[in-house]
């Protein structure tokens, strides 16, 4: 519960402007204590989310109980292989508060792996349905039929993560954004075994302490990127067993990487008879009735947030990811669309007013006040990040201060920029200014994560930065014998712009699996417009074993950045403070963590005579610690590594000059007296 006073008092603390919209902030806060009342009745959340241990399939000292609500069913039947297939023979009972229960005798009536599923009747309609709660789907071969499978092995997973699971995450979280299937480089889905066996090593070694999977829950559209959710409490089959997941998640906690799961309760698949539409042969049970119940951009379902039966079902689901599959925490998708009843599509978030009156769903922001809630009680050590584009203020204050509880936001507007700047401005006419505005800025007391590109950016229709830097002449200029002025601008903006983006990142950094080496190629699925082909959806990491192509420069560079930002925590210090910006240079220099950033990011006007100011850091012995220029990047090693420049009173106060290439970045660092 909060208390509405002290939250609005240092909410207004933290931002000012918000004290106009008071009024409706209140009200939020109100109804959010209104609902944990009537969720919780003064019990922790972890003790009522817990669906997952009531309903579904469960083992009892006689044999087996199933549970399943469904208030719109006027009966209910379980089939499957248990009783060969025949239809209306195990009846379910009403047990009351719309929940529909069978007990059955003896422990051998159902077994592991066994298909299994409902026939739901209503209005003298009868429909085949999987239950909500199955751990398990599978595609019954016989005769091509999704089903819900028994999943209970007799062997239980031994998990020997205890050295990490549920201790404190990384305080500057470098996140690797993954997808299971895609990772491998054949021309076919890859599993989760061969994730942990082939990719996970390669994401250890590049650095990163955070892997976010995408596409795990349950999805019969493989090309929808697993955003079209159908079974919420189901690892996706095509991938593996649950326990193969498992092992993927222990396996990547020996090695000191935490992992987080992109989690789908934005919106769900619309398909019926596979997932919760008209599970119970009403439109309503899950979702809002009507226009509301549907996303008009994405043709799916929409959550009725204000129902205590929704809210426990997504609750209980999160629960059931953290408890049964050690997850380290969420991000969570399409908070905008959640948050607003347009979906915030078409508005372009230009003043506080957009964030509140009418338009803001009200009951959403509660389940989101919730979930956070939720998941850090479950482990106070927990991850979540919110995918907002909107910039809702509060998305990453605590619930105590009147905010949604979040640990960090997407900084969404970043990719967004750079996608802009290559397409539509010469570099030359890059504004440092501009740059430095948008990737410094954010909100204030509220963690962001910062990336250049995600997945978003490298889907068919859409390409990856480096796509963007050499055009064409991707497919012909990534020989390291082969040079032109194009291609070689490409390879160190490419550099800049990831390094410039990390650098004043305030709080964690995200990076999509292959975007760090320059994949040469988008992601499409296998679907009819390409002859059902897997050659898109896969990563090509022999690209950076072969030494011949400039893939390996990319790779050196992001392991050693990111091996840059970890040594010296730059992500754990405060901001970054400007020193110099010279617009028509392109010239842009910063200090952070006691660092001195110096980046030239004219593509072609390298300067003699840069002044760097060291007034705040005082005289003494300045050297290089990092340079982009680097051979083993790809670049020329115009900047040497064993320079000592020597911070002394000028005509310009106290300093020294420096030689910047153009297209590069070098840090200093004081030298540290003896």
């Amino acid at each position: 519960m909060i208390n509405v006073n002290y939250a609005l008092k240092k909410l207004t603390e933290t931002d000012v402007q918000l004290e106009k919209y008071l009024g409706d902030i209140r009200m939020h806060l109100d109804r959010f204590n209104n609902c944990h009342y009537a969720f919780s009745k003064n019990k922790t959340l972890t003790e009522v989310a817990n669906g997952h241990l009531y309903f579904g399939f469960h083992k009892t000292e006689d044999g087996w109980v199933f549970r399943e609500w469904l208030p719109g069913a006027d009966a209910v039947w379980l089939f499957g292989d248990f009783n060969d297939w025949k239809k209306y023979e195990y009846p379910l009972k009403n047990i009351g508060e719309d929940v529909w229960e069978i007990k059955l005798k003896g422990h051998n009536t159902l077994k592991h792996g066994q298909f299994v599923k409902l026939i739901v009747g209503r209005d003298g309609k009868a429909f085949e349905r999987i239950p909500a709660y199955i751990r398990c789907t599978a595609m019954d071969e016989r005769d091509s039929r999704l089903c819900g499978q028994i999943w209970m092995p007799d062997e239980k997973f031994e998990w020997t993560d205890d050295d990490l699971y549920g201790k404190k995450h990384p305080e500057a979280p470098l996140i690797y954004e993954a997808h299971i299937g895609m990772a491998q480089e054949k021309a076919g889905v890859g599993s989760y075994r061969e994730f942990t066996d082939k990719t996970l090593d390669w994401i250890y070694n590049a650095g990163y302490n955070v892997i976010q999977l995408m596409a795990i829950q349950e999805h019969p559209y493989y090309a929808s990127f697993g955003y079209q959710v159908t079974n919420f409490f189901a690892p996706s089959s095509r991938f593996g067993t649950p326990e193969d997941l498992k092992y993927l998640i222990n396996k990547a906690h020996s090695l000191g990487i935490f992992v987080v799961l992109d989690v789908v309760h934005s919106h769900a698949c619309p398909n019926e008879g596979e997932g919760l539409n008209r599970q119970d042969g009403t439109d309503s049970q899950y979702f809002l009735s009507g226009e509301r119940g549907w996303h008009s951009a994405w043709k799916t379902r929409c959550f009725d947030y204000g129902k205590q039966q929704v809210l426990h079902f997504l609750l209980s689901n999160l629960k059931y990811w953290q408890d049964e599959f050690h997850f380290d925490g969420f991000r969570f998708d399409g908070v905008t669309s959640m948050l607003y009843e347009n979906h915030g599509l078409g508005v372009a978030f230009t003043n506080y007013s957009q964030y509140y009156s009418m338009n803001t769903n009200v009951d959403a922001r509660i389940y989101l006040m919730l979930a956070n809630e939720l998941i850090h009680e479950n482990n106070k050590n927990a991850i979540t990040i919110a995918e907002d584009m909107s910039g809702m203020p509060g998305m990453c204050l605590p619930l105590e201060y009147a905010g949604f509880g979040f640990d960090y936001r997407l900084s969404m507007g970043v990719p967004d920029m750079w996608i802009k700047l290559i397409k539509e401005a010469h570099m030359e006419n890059w504004n440092v200014f501009c740059l430095w505005n948008e990737l410094s800025g954010g909100r204030p007391k509220e963690k962001s994560i910062g990336y250049c590109e995600s997945h978003d950016q490298a889907m068919v229709g859409d390409q990856t930065i480096m796509f963007r830097l050499a055009g064409a002449e991707m497919y012909t200029g990534m020989l390291k014998e082969y040079h032109s002025l194009s291609m070689d601008t490409a390879i160190d903006m490419h550099k800049l712009i990831r390094f410039l983006t990390v650098s004043l990142a305030r709080d964690g950094y995200l990076n999509f699996m292959g975007n760090e080496f320059g994949h040469p190629e988008w992601i499409d699925f296998p679907r009819e417009g390409n002859g059902w082909s897997y050659h898109y959806a896969r990563r090509q990491w022999s690209l950076v074993q072969n030494h011949n192509y400039k893939y390996e420069w990319l790779a050196n560079f992001d392991r050693d950045m990111i091996s840059f930002i970890s040594h010296n925590k730059v992500l754990c210090s405060n901001k970054a403070k400007c020193m110099w910006l010279d617009e028509e240079k392109n010239l842009l220099i910063f200090e952070r963590n006691g660092l001195i950033y110096l980046f030239n990011m004219h593509p072609t006007q390298s300067q003699k005579d840069v002044f760097i100011s060291c007034a705040e850091m005082g005289k003494g012995r300045y050297r290089v610690i990092f340079s982009t220029d680097n051979i083993e990047y790809g670049g020329q090693d115009r900047i040497s590594k064993n320079q000592i420049y020597c911070a002394d009173k000028t005509e310009y106060g106290l300093g020294f000059k420096i030689y910047i290439p153009c297209r590069s970045a070098v840090v200093l660092m004081k030298n540290k007296r003896k």
